[in-house]
């Protein structure tokens, strides 16, 4: 009786297989080819910039505040009257996240009282050292539209308007 038992065992885990055998692959190729992300997905950040090119960020620390994991580390200095680095009297001259300490629930973004900081559908995560998953204020902004030239324009507009590295 044990032979039968085992025979029906074997049949039946041969089926299964057989039956997924000729399905549609579930996989998809990455990074050839993306899974579209959902509607409110929340990935990676970005300092975000205002149309003249200055930083919206006026390092008022509110993102910082706000952040349950304590990731985010924000300073503040005063602008120099004749080349402000922001529209504020102050500006975030170092601003950090700790991406690894990050999670990503947005609590930054709505803090923000003048949309700086956004979270991006982004999830393309990738590094070998801690120290690279913490990143500084240049790694985070977009950058100055000024600075650009049509070449990076299109490089910057085929990377979902970011610098990466």
């Amino acid at each position: 009786m044990g032979g039968v038992s085992r025979f029906w065992s074997l049949g039946r885990g041969l089926g299964t297989t057989f039956r997924y055998l000729f399905r549609p692959r579930p996989t998809v190729d990455y990074p050839e080819r993306e899974r579209p992300v959902p509607e409110r997905f929340r990935g990676l950040h970005i300092l975000d910039r205002q149309d003249d090119g200055l930083e919206r960020c006026v390092g008022c620390e509110l993102c910082q505040a706000a952040c349950p994991a304590h990731c985010i580390t924000v300073e503040a200095a005063e602008n120099v009257p004749g080349r402000p680095n922001s529209p504020g009297e102050r500006y975030a001259w170092r601003y950090e996240i700790d991406l690894l300490r990050c999670i990503f629930c947005g609590f930054c973004e709505e803090a923000c009282p003048t949309g700086a900081i956004q979270l991006t559908p982004r999830h393309d995560l990738v590094g070998f050292t801690r120290r690279e998953f913490q990143v500084d204020k240049r790694w985070l902004t977009v950058p100055d539209p000024r600075d650009l030239t049509p070449a990076d324009e299109a490089g910057a507009s085929a990377e979902g308007g970011r610098r990466v590295g």
